[in-house]
């Protein structure tokens, strides 16, 4: 039901956006001053009309009514079955070309990218030390065409790297009163007390976060992803935390012997692997002992999305319908 009323709220907001524009006026000219997250301070002549954006931001930005700013992307847009790939979620990925380089991670098609003629580069990072698909040669090329803007999720809680895209694509020109955008944070408050009531109902089982490789099996940590330390400790959803988390304190690294280390009724698993990765789970004999398992109870969860409240209000409204049918 609550679906349904955010759903209709949203179609009425919607409306009242398609008789306005989403984007203020920003045609007059004059210089354009913005300091990333990273402290480096940005100075153009006039405000950026052409941007080339990592691809998961470039969705977020065009949720915040900026898609047609956007000349150019780099990053993945397609998952391994050919499909739009679920960090690009809402992005249309024929929209602009794609300047993804064919080398190394990172890499950049460098004459492909300047014959856009970018005034703005735009990633993140979710290390403040590592930008988003970009190496650090290739950034110093980059730079040479276009400043990049950083928005770092490094050390963030989910609504403060939400806050922190908004606050760029504001800058950019978003309108932070557009429609579409009070929308989105209604809807995004809707999903989340759903998700939490869904947590609730699961009466005591618990949710082990994970990803399947084929010699090894990854346990994802809730105290270091913004989506999961929301979920687990603002929510209330019964998240299992590794003891042992590597060095990057992002994961656990198990054996498939060992695959049952620790107790799981729901998995959440990246949905990253595809089809490809469950089937791995299933070929597993200790994982398969795992009450989750046996009922089945696989959920897939968007490890790298859009940062966007369209993006993860989205998300966790899903997310909620299958915790109730896992409950």
């Amino acid at each position: 039901m609550k679906r349904l009323m955010a759903a209709a709220s949203a179609l009425a907001l919607m409306t009242l956006a398609a008789c306005g524009s989403s984007t203020p006026d920003d045609s007059s000219a004059g210089p354009w001053k913005f300091k990333d997250d990273l402290g480096t301070s940005i100075s153009l002549d006039s405000a950026p009309k052409r941007l080339i954006v990592q691809s998961s931001m470039a969705a977020a930005l065009t949720d915040l009514g900026l898609g047609d700013r956007i000349v150019g992307t780099f990053g993945p847009l397609k998952n391994a079955e050919g499909k739009p790939d679920s960090q690009v979620a809402g992005l249309d990925i024929s929209a602009a070309p794609d300047v993804t380089g064919g080398g190394e991670y990172g890499s950049i098609d460098l004459e492909k990218a300047a014959g856009l003629k970018p005034d703005l580069v735009v990633t993140s990072a979710y290390l403040e030390s590592d930008l988003w698909y970009v190496n650090d040669a290739t950034a110093k090329k980059l730079k040479t065409l276009a400043p990049i803007l950083v928005v770092s999720f490094d050390g963030k809680t989910l609504p403060e790297l939400l806050a922190a895209t908004e606050r760029a694509a504001e800058a950019l020109g978003a309108d932070p009163e557009a429609a579409r955008v009070q929308a989105a944070h209604e809807d995004f408050k809707t999903a989340a007390d759903e998700v939490a009531d869904a947590g609730a109902d699961l009466d005591g089982k618990k949710i082990l976060v994970g990803s399947p490789a084929k010699d090894v099996f990854y346990v994802s940590n809730p105290k270091v992803s913004p989506d999961l330390s929301y979920w687990r400790d603002e929510l209330g959803l019964p998240i299992v935390a590794p003891t042992k988390p590597d060095a990057g304190g992002y994961f656990q690294t198990l054996s498939w012997e060992q695959a049952d280390l620790y107790p799981a009724d729901v998995l959440l698993y990246d949905d990253r692997v595809g089809k490809a990765g469950l089937g791995i789970l299933k070929k597993q004999p200790v994982f398969q002992t795992l009450a989750a398992a046996k009922a089945e109870a696989y959920i897939p969860w968007t490890s790298v999305a859009p940062p966007s409240y369209r993006a993860y209000a989205d998300i966790m409204d899903r997310l909620a319908g299958e915790l109730e049918t896992a409950g």
